[in-house]
């Protein structure tokens, strides 16, 4: 039997807030007094459209999205979103400019070509530059001012990376497109910044199923006719969001998640947190005497998604066996990467974080 509590720290499908997961079940054969499971309910009856309509309402004022941008709940996840934001934004243009710092830009930077004759060209490479331990200022981007985008990558899930300075373009330059997949509400962002904000729920929002697309409305006049309605931003926003049956599931749990960081203070409040859980984190393996190694450089360390190792690639799996024995979960890295990942997403607590670093604690006392 493993002990209680268990401590959740994989990198997606992630760790959802108990309450959430509590009122689902509480909610689970009958919706509001609705006799119906959100399982089985229409996706255009007023009941749901209501979940619909609070979810997006409620993210408007988390992030404080202005009333220029669309909101969207799409299916397919962020990498849906690699192709699409070229065949909905690069519409008329030659280039498309990408910043590869991790293993999903690396991804969406092989993807984004496949249906467009655009170019892709590599606006900056973190990998040749840095191995993945560091990353591209913006002022070393190589950006065209005639390119359709600029896309990035926030925060990379695998190589434990995030720019803590979010990135900012000026006046005149493409807009900027973001995979904010693995960060997303953990902290202050301006919307305006952006062109297009992308994320697939199952990391910091909701479960997997629905990926929310944050659009700029004036982008929307790139949007072609000739593109398949299925993959078209603008004939998902002339439906309201209706063009197929969305995720009304994972919308439901995902408007929950958003009630509840309203419960708990906010994006404001959640940075505060999410800064002190990495912190202390980070601390415990710089103070472990190179017991634990995270080669990340400290201004690129991601607050969301903590990797480490021990060296000794039979030492770091032993190191995941007997954390899940202890209640703590999924620490493995990613499958190229090897070692450990924490991801400490919002839901995480700071109590959780704790539990781990006493563990590593222990484990360095009896192997180190």
């Amino acid at each position: 039997m493993l002990p209680t509590p268990i401590y959740n720290f994989s990198a997606g499908p992630a760790i959802l807030p108990e309450s959430v997961l509590r009122t689902a079940q509480s909610e689970m054969f009958d919706y509001n007094g609705t006799g119906f499971s959100v399982m089985t309910m229409s996706h255009r009856s007023d009941v749901f459209m209501s979940i619909l309509y609070h979810a997006e309402q409620d993210l408007r004022q988390l992030m404080d999205i202005p009333d220029n941008y669309k909101v969207l709940f799409l299916q397919g996840g962020a990498s849906a979103q690699f192709n699409m934001v070229v065949m909905n934004l690069a519409n008329g243009f030659k280039r498309v400019d990408s910043v590869v710092t991790g293993n999903w830009s690396r991804i969406a930077h092989s993807q984004m070509g496949k249906l467009s004759d655009v170019d892709v060209h590599l606006a900056a490479h973190g990998g040749e530059q840095f191995n993945y331990t560091n990353l591209p200022p913006v002022s070393s981007w190589d950006i065209d001012p005639k390119s359709a985008f600029v896309h990035f990558v926030i925060n990379e899930t695998v190589h434990g990376l995030q720019y803590r300075e979010v990135p900012k373009l000026e006046d005149g330059m493409p807009p900027l497109v973001c995979d904010m997949s693995s960060e997303i509400l953990s902290r202050k962002i301006n919307v305006s910044d952006f062109g297009v904000i992308y994320a697939g729920a199952q990391k910091n929002i909701g479960p997997s199923g629905a990926t929310i697309v944050i659009i700029r409305e004036d982008l929307l006049d790139r949007c072609s006719s000739h593109i398949p309605d299925v993959w078209n931003y603008k004939a998902h926003i002339e439906k309201q969001g209706m063009y197929n049956t969305p995720a009304t599931y994972p919308i439901y749990i995902s408007g929950l998640v958003f009630r509840w960081l309203q419960s708990q203070g906010g994006v404001e409040q959640m940075e505060t947190i999410n800064t002190l859980k990495a912190k202390t984190l980070y601390e415990a393996i710089d103070n472990s005497g190179g017991f634990y190694i995270n080669k990340v450089h400290p201004g690129a360390r991601s607050k969301m998604n903590v990797i480490f190792h021990t060296g000794n690639k039979e030492l770091d799996e032993l190191f995941a066996q007997e954390s899940t024995t202890r209640g703590l979960q999924l620490l493995r890295g990613y499958k190229s990467m090897g070692g450990m990942r924490a991801s400490i997403y919002n839901a995480m607590t700071l109590q959780g974080v704790e539990a781990l670093i006493d563990f590593m604690q222990e484990f360095q006392r009896r192997y180190g």
